[in-house]
């Protein structure tokens, strides 16, 4: 489980770089820059909200337990 939050946490890193590269890319296609940006950010929302959901289920199922933070001590 660790492993796989740690590479959608990449991967969504990742994502949001290639939005940034292609925000920042010079070239004479804006329409096909702005495309593949909104793609990546898309890509970036996905992996959130898969990330979001396996740790729902997983906490469901048992595989996780919250342990909290005590905040008087």
């Amino acid at each position: 489980m660790k492993y796989g939050v740690i590479l959608a946490f990449i991967g969504i890193l990742g994502s949001l770089g290639w939005a940034l590269f292609f925000m920042l890319k010079k070239d004479d296609a804006g329409a096909s820059r702005d495309k593949k940006m909104a793609r990546a950010l898309a890509l970036r929302v996905a992996i959130s909200i898969l990330l979001f959901a396996s740790l729902l289920l997983a906490w469901k199922l048992g595989y996780i337990q919250p342990t909290g933070i005590s905040a008087g001590q």
